[in-house]
């Protein structure tokens, strides 16, 4: 980093500033030219020298000397070194207010980057105190940064948040790590709604998709869903939704807001393309949201899917009892017996009911009530398939006294 040396502006504003010698400047206009053409090490060594002479040179003289060391250790990116020689720059007393300002705020800079926090603030202060205060402004950013890393939240608070109300008040655009301050300093106060808030400002000047999802997210937080399903349907429709967790995010929001058909399509869209993974949990999410749509082939076969991946028969039940909903009667039977050859059901009476009703529904009279019968073995279905077995088995009768009317009305023809 090379150094601009400008003696004529520094004695402008030297005031009670002893001079500065020329034999001293052209010293260290020297090591300033040959570190400026790659000889930082020589450049080094004219500062050593200069620095022999030490016990001669006045306040300005050796404020320099330390600069052009800082200086030339940062072109080094030493940057522990740099601050040690600015920090020597401002013990130094008869030196530029212009000087001393300029390397307080480098030296806060420096010591933020070095993770130094305390030693940032206490830079700050100084630099504060020689400053006019319309001239605060430049700072209120970089305290910002250095109290909330040192985890005091509520006082980073307000710079952060006049810096960007000034720059707004101007008709200007925030930078976009200020807001990224802004919102985790409330986020680490709790304070979700101001959260809100800034995400909004954060759509709106930089429009990137993550703080539409974070935005929708914080909004569900807020139990605001209908806002969370705005955001996360404009930002799909934009083409913002790529990630399977976003997607997934969606459907659920379509799902939970009553809106299911809606759902099993963004579903079955990111499971098409690989962009959620095919297991069990999003396979009966997809299964739900279908079921709740009213779409019987669709939900059969999500469900279908779901149950080769299941270890109990449960989902091959649920499939049973939609497809019996569906008079669908022998795709029922047989979704039901998987369920029972399965295993683990936690009502398997209800399958064996379920068997019953479609084989009534189709008639088959005797294979109903013996579906009913083992019912009635279980806890679950016994009082159920008592009442199925008596109308199974009045159904019977009646079919068998017809059978018997047409019979007797055959042989008198």
């Amino acid at each position: 980093m090379a150094v601009v040396f400008n003696s004529s502006a520094l004695a402008e504003d030297r005031k009670k500033t002893p001079a500065l010698r020329e034999q001293v400047y052209s010293q260290l206009a020297r090591a300033q030219q040959l570190a400026d053409d790659g000889d930082v090490n020589a450049g080094l060594e004219v500062l050593r020298n200069v620095e022999g002479k030490l016990s001669s040179m006045n306040s300005y003289e050796r404020a320099m000397l330390w600069n052009f060391y800082g200086y030339m250790y940062y072109g080094q990116d030493n940057i522990a070194k740099a601050i040690e020689y600015f920090a020597k720059v401002v013990e130094e007393e008869a030196i530029p207010q212009a000087l001393e300002q300029n390397t307080l705020f480098s030296l806060a800079q420096l010591a933020l980057g070095q993770g130094e926090f305390e030693q940032t603030i206490a830079f700050l202060a100084k630099w504060e105190r020689i400053t006019p205060a319309e001239q605060h402004q430049k700072a209120w950013v970089l305290k910002a940064q250095a109290l909330y890393q040192q985890g005091d939240y509520k006082s980073a608070l307000a710079p952060i948040t006049k810096a960007i109300e000034l720059v707004e008040s101007k008709g200007q655009v925030p930078e976009e790590n200020w807001l990224v301050l802004q919102r985790a300093v409330y986020f680490e106060l709790g304070d979700t709604k101001s959260v809100a808030a800034v995400l909004e400002d954060m759509v709106r000047y930089y429009n990137k998709p993550e703080y539409w999802v974070q935005l929708a997210g914080i909004y569900g937080q807020l139990g605001q869903e209908h806002k969370q399903l705005a955001m996360l349907e404009t930002a799909f429709q934009q083409g913002f939704l790529t990630k399977g967790q976003d997607l997934l995010n969606l459907a659920q929001t379509y799902f939970f807001n009553d809106v299911p058909f809606k759902a099993g399509q963004v579903l079955e869209q990111a499971l098409q393309q690989g962009a959620v993974e095919r297991n069990l949990r999003n396979l009966k999410l997809l299964a739900q949201a279908w079921v709740a749509a009213r779409e019987t082939d669709k939900a059969s076969a999500a469900l279908l899917a779901a149950a080769k991946l299941s270890d109990d028969g449960e989902l091959d039940a649920q499939r049973a009892t939609l497809l019996l909903n569906a008079e669908r009667n022998q795709e029922a039977i047989s979704a039901a017996r998987a369920a029972l050859d399965k295993g683990g059901l936690k009502q398997p009476g209800a399958m064996h009911l379920v068997i019953g009703m479609a084989e009534l529904n189709l008639e088959n009279f005797n294979a109903a009530l013996q579906a009913f019968a083992i019912a009635k073995k279980f806890d679950d279905a016994r009082q159920s398939a008592g009442q199925w077995e008596r109308y199974a088995q009045a159904e019977q009768e009646q079919q068998n006294r017809l059978m018997e009317l047409r019979a007797d009305m055959k042989t008198s023809s």
